[in-house]
């Protein structure tokens, strides 16, 4: 697989969360997959003991049935305070957030269409263990989403699901006494490879230098 041309800072600033461009069509080969999680096997591991793990669902029965858990947790957060769609009086803030909250009501309808979703999940003894340990998986679920990007497909960072975590584990035959789950994504090629960076505050605005 050829790569991106993209150097660091490129795709550090342009791996977005990618929804209505998913190409819901096209597969994604296994090898790819294996590539990414590759990559995010690279990423730190406290103690340098590999709890990372990372269920990719293929089959089209078991993706729609995450997708259900999915939609059904997400009908819930957008009739909560917290949907970004709601109005807060700020015209271009709300111009900017409607937009996000469509791209969000899309991929909570069609969250199980992706070719793959990868949940990005960590074991141990026990269930206490499993969830201490979530801090290993995310920087691993990150560097796969860069690597993801690198590769010409997309990713969306989601963990609404978690508020279902058994059912989900129930789906796909996750030991929930001795593994955690943490990120769910979808998988897909995007359509058109070029993202640009998000408007985000200035550094300066957010960096207490010393102490607070």
């Amino acid at each position: 697989m050829t790569l991106l041309g993209l150097d660091a800072d490129q795709l550090l600033s342009t791996t977005r969360a990618v929804r209505k461009r998913l190409d819901l069509e096209r597969p994604v080969p296994d090898e790819l997959i294996r590539e990414c999680v590759a990559m995010a096997l690279q990423a730190p591991s406290g103690s340098n003991v590999v709890t990372m793990r990372f269920v990719v669902v293929r089959d089209e029965a078991k993706r729609q049935a995450v997708g259900q858990v999915y939609r059904e947790v997400y009908a819930g957060y957008k009739a909560s305070p917290y949907y970004p769609g709601l109005s807060t009086g700020d015209a271009a803030r709300d111009r900017v957030q409607g937009r996000v909250a469509s791209s969000a009501d899309f991929l909570g309808d069609h969250m199980g269409d992706a070719p793959a979703l990868v949940l990005g999940c960590t074991i141990g003894p026990d269930r206490a263990s499993a969830e201490a340990g979530l801090g290993n998986i995310l920087p691993g679920m990150w560097s796969f989403m860069l690597a993801a990007r690198a590769r010409g497909l997309g990713t969306a960072w989601t963990s609404m699901h978690r508020a279902r975590e058994r059912d989900v584990a129930d789906i796909l035959g996750i030991p929930y006494e001795t593994v955690a789950q943490a990120v769910l994504t979808p998988l897909a090629y995007t359509k058109g490879t070029a993202f640009h960076p998000a408007e985000r505050p200035d550094p300066n605005s957010v960096i207490h230098w010393d102490s607070w």
